[in-house]
């Protein structure tokens, strides 16, 4: 058996599991790393307006750096995570986003903490893609949204009862608040670490560089823990793939068609949606403040509304567990990404009017509970649509310099609010998530229930 059949008998073996093929412990660390990072997310739009050594331009900056972290770190850690290994990467991620939060907490002046917002934002970014790429990787193909969403419900969980706690910590202790959920962020990092040391490698990374010893060692074990979940006593046979193994060099294989054309329109689409994404959750509440007149009383009380709006992420992040994988994943990218923008649009409207109660609904049960709970769908769209040798990287071009939209949109809300009005300023920021989530559904490929070779390797063997 050549090598190139070895591969594939391997990554079959795995895509033909009924369930999870791993502890349980795994998905369910992974999860808490992810609510580590989209903890931070949040919290930093809650902390900036109790920061008193930063004014609302440096506010702007400092969410801006992290973004422009996410920007350096996701590209620099996915290179290495295809070329030695996805464990090594979630391990030096963490320890990135523990360096950077707990940074972040004992920050005494602007220049300090807008360089651990950097460091922080560089180990977040590279989670975001290493997290979701290992999971679709380690995944039974019919499967692979169902326990990504696992992990997912975790991190979504960081975004919204995350994001509600720190609206309380910062209103009730706003001397300090804002170093308590930075410092929150670090030891939850380095817990996180800790668990990232027991995690197996990739299979179809492992099997991708001829480590068939050790691929067979964690396949073994995979498809002994899926029979006795499944209550079998055998599994059928894999569904062997013919493809030709891709051994160019990863720019070379992005530069083909349909590959190409796939990146340009997903970097797109997470570029716009970051934009609506960063520029709402880190400085609507500042937004708030400085052009909606909130202050004290009043400011606390959105605040906590916004806080408790968040919570609805979390939630749509666990009814998508009944969609994920049924239908067609671009249909759900055009739902989320509609609702997430006119959410937003709605609940700025909202606050602008002083209607607090309307701006919640309008937040929770739209922007929150549809458009950030189906949020999954973009990073899954970004790991199905590239070849195993190359998906770190292609991931990491398209989500990891994407957030350059979520800086721009940052630095540039503001100004346009000078320019269009403190509720047109949002229009811009929001629409055009919409219109790449239309042209995504046209250039790529239905990928719910098809194993991922199926869609790259096979279709590269084909254009080669």
């Amino acid at each position: 058996m050549s090598n190139k059949d070895k591969a594939e008998w391997y990554i079959a073996r795995v895509d033909r599991l009924p369930t999870w093929g791993l502890s349980y412990i795994i998905l369910i660390a992974l999860g808490f790393s992810y609510f580590i990072t989209l903890y931070d997310v949040v919290n930093i739009g809650f902390a900036l307006p109790f920061i008193t050594f930063i004014s609302a331009s440096e506010a702007s900056i400092i969410v801006s750096l992290g973004l422009f972290g996410y920007v350096v770190g996701a590209p620099l850690l996915s290179v290495f995570a295809d070329r030695i290994g996805r464990r090594n990467m979630l391990i030096f991620s963490a320890l990135l986003t523990a360096v950077g939060s707990i940074g972040d907490a004992l920050s005494i002046n602007y220049p300090m903490l807008a360089i651990f917002r950097f460091i922080t934002g560089m180990g977040i970014g590279a989670d975001l893609v290493l997290i979701n790429t290992y999971l679709a990787e380690m995944s039974p193909a019919q499967k692979r949204g169902s326990y990504t969403n696992l992990s997912y419900i975790g991190g979504w969980t960081g975004v919204g009862l995350g994001g509600f706690l720190s609206s309380i910590i910062v209103t009730s202790i706003p001397s300090i608040g804002w170093r308590i959920v930075f410092a929150i962020g670090g030891i939850l990092a380095i817990l996180a670490l800790i668990i990232r040391v027991f995690t197996p490698e990739s299979v179809r990374f492992l099997a991708h560089k001829g480590k068939f010893d050790e691929a067979e060692r964690i396949v073994k074990h995979m498809e002994e823990n899926a029979m006795r979940r499944a209550r079998l006593t055998s599994l059928p046979e894999p569904k062997i793939l013919e493809y030709e193994s891709i051994t160019e060099n990863p720019l070379k294989i992005l530069s083909r068609r349909p590959f190409i054309t796939r990146l340009i329109v997903l970097f797109l689409l997470m570029f716009f949606v970051y934009v609506v994404t960063y520029t709402q959750l880190g400085l609507f509440p500042t937004w708030a403040e400085v052009y909606a007149h909130y202050s004290g009383a009043k400011l606390a009380t959105l605040i906590k509304y916004f806080g408790l709006a968040v919570i609805g992420q979390t939630i749509g992040a666990i009814l998508l567990r009944a969609f994920v994988d049924r239908f067609d994943r671009r249909i759900l990218c055009i739902i989320g990404s509609c609702c997430y923008s006119i959410g937003v649009l709605l609940g700025v409207y909202f606050a602008f009017i002083s209607n607090l109660i309307a701006m919640f609904l309008s937040q929770f049960l739209i922007w929150s509970l549809i458009g950030g709970g189906f949020y999954l769908v973009y990073y899954l769209l970004n790991t199905d649509n590239f070849p195993t040798s190359v998906r770190a990287t292609a991931f990491s071009i398209s989500d990891g310099i994407g957030h350059l939209g979520g800086a721009i949109g940052t630095l540039i809300l503001f100004p346009l609010v000078t320019i269009l009005g403190p509720f047109n300023a949002w229009l811009p920021i929001c629409l055009p998530a919409i219109i790449m989530a239309v042209i995504v559904y046209f250039v790529t490929p239905k990928t719910t229930g098809r194993r991922l070779e199926e869609i790259n390797e096979n279709l590269l063997r084909k254009i080669r």
